[in-house]
């Protein structure tokens, strides 16, 4: 059988004390099952509140809202794999359909993240879709075909095989 994923993203959402309130509130109206994994993904800002409100014993796992694919550098104002690893981050979202609207995230990029977050050990949660207007004049599947660009994630999901992620 297998695991479901809940996952909660919470967008620009909550301060740091606000979101460490908030998620020991909803751990304990969590029900433990072996069938289901949960997530939340607080904004950067919250990670280490969140982490630290959780406990280590926690049936919620941290994820990340997005990541920059260099380990280092001068990179203003991004987050890198290591840095969410360090903060104790087991998933990230990558591809999110505002990155792509809002800061003109490529496929190009998403595929970079997608790579740098499995080469450390991140579980990265694809984010794919199509606008209403993609909707509309019927490019849906073209859309998809070119955001998942079948041949790359086939190479990215056998080094994910190979690394156990």
């Amino acid at each position: 059988m297998r695991t479901a994923l809940i996952v909660g993203n919470w967008k620009m959402n909550k301060t740091a004390s606000e979101a460490a309130a908030f998620v020991r509130a909803v751990a304990q109206r969590l029900p433990v099952s072996s069938s289901v994994e949960y997530v939340v993904a607080p904004p950067f800002t919250a990670l280490e509140s969140v982490r630290a409100a959780l406990g280590p014993s926690s049936p919620i796992q941290l994820g990340a809202q997005n990541l920059f694919w260099e380990d280092h550098g001068a990179y203003t104002g991004e987050v890198s794999a290591p840095m969410l690893k360090d903060l104790g981050c087991r998933y990230v979202i990558l591809g999110h359909s505002e990155r792509r609207t809002l800061f003109g995230e490529r496929n190009d990029g998403i595929h970079k993240k997608v790579r740098a977050a499995l080469k450390h050990g991140l579980k990265p949660i694809l984010c794919v879709g199509e606008s209403l207007a993609q909707r509309e004049s019927g490019t849906t599947d073209t859309v998809l075909m070119q955001q998942l660009q079948i041949d790359s994630f086939a190479r990215i999901a056998s080094v994910a095989a190979s690394i156990g992620v």
